[in-house]
């Protein structure tokens, strides 16, 4: 096994893992119990307000569709913020620079941080789950959906973050990167509704945002059906996710903005 991390450039990932991991899960009050209570909170203002008068797909009421984007919306906030924060607070406080002092190759940097923050998406997301779910179970129809989008969901944000951590130069940097971008692409994917209520020109518009492929393929494996196929949710997906990961491993391997 360790010949073979070391032919694939991955002799040191695991000990970059565990730290990144242990870095949100000492707080994880704020980085996983906050976004939690933050989801529940969605469910009950939304669910309160529009149960009984919206009914996405047949025989789903509002509450038990509300479930699934949220949980996915939680899960890729959280990705995001992981990896994205760990690398400008690393910055900021300047000891970027013992990791880099570390024989430790971008392919192992990349599985460590973007696994790191696949854990703590996954970790929110099924805290999202467990306690929303207490309202109203939304069952599911074919969990293998819900697993392959929620570690790909993940999975990309993970690579974003890395990137927006890589660009920015301070916490300032990071918020524009998540108040302009990451925000508005989960919040207009359809979380709180269905694409299919919308005139046709922002339809048309919501089906260029790659996060409305992993929330609609995510409900897919709660309710057995979704607004577009999950064969086509997959394929953008995989996609938009080899893409961001190859353009981290590039940033990682030149040393944008972390070695001068």
């Amino acid at each position: 096994m360790s010949g073979l991390n070391n032919a694939l450039g991955l002799s040191g990932a695991w000990p970059l893992f565990i730290k990144e991991v242990l870095r949100f899960w000492k707080v994880a009050f704020q980085t996983v119990a906050a976004p939690v209570l933050t989801a529940v909170l969605y469910l009950l203002i939304f669910g309160h307000v529009l149960q009984g008068k919206v009914e996405v797909f047949n025989g789903v009421g509002y509450t038990r569709f509300l479930i699934p984007g949220l949980v996915m919306m939680s899960l890729l906030q959280n990705a995001f913020a992981n990896s994205s924060s760990s690398l400008v607070q690393s910055k900021i406080t300047g000891n970027l620079v013992f990791l880099l002092l570390t024989p430790l190759s971008h392919r192992a940097w990349f599985v460590a941080y973007v696994g790191a923050s696949l854990v703590r998406g996954l970790a929110v997301g099924l805290g999202v789950f467990l306690v929303t779910g207490w309202f109203a179970p939304p069952g599911l129809a074919e969990p293998w959906w819900a697993i392959i989008f929620a570690v790909l969901g993940g999975s990309l944000l993970g690579a974003l973050g890395l990137i927006a951590g890589l660009w920015a130069e301070k916490f300032d940097h990071m918020a524009v990167f998540q108040n302009f971008i990451i925000m508005p692409m989960t919040f207009l994917s359809g979380v709180f509704y269905s694409v299919h209520s919308l005139p046709p020109f922002w339809l048309g518009l919501s089906h260029l945002n790659p996060f409305f492929y992993l929330i609609d393929g995510f409900r897919r494996g709660f309710f057995g059906v979704s607004d577009v196929s999950p064969w086509l949710s997959l394929g953008v997906v995989g996609s938009a996710t080899l893409g961001v990961s190859l353009i981290a491993l590039h940033l990682l391997k030149t040393g944008y903005k972390i070695r001068h």
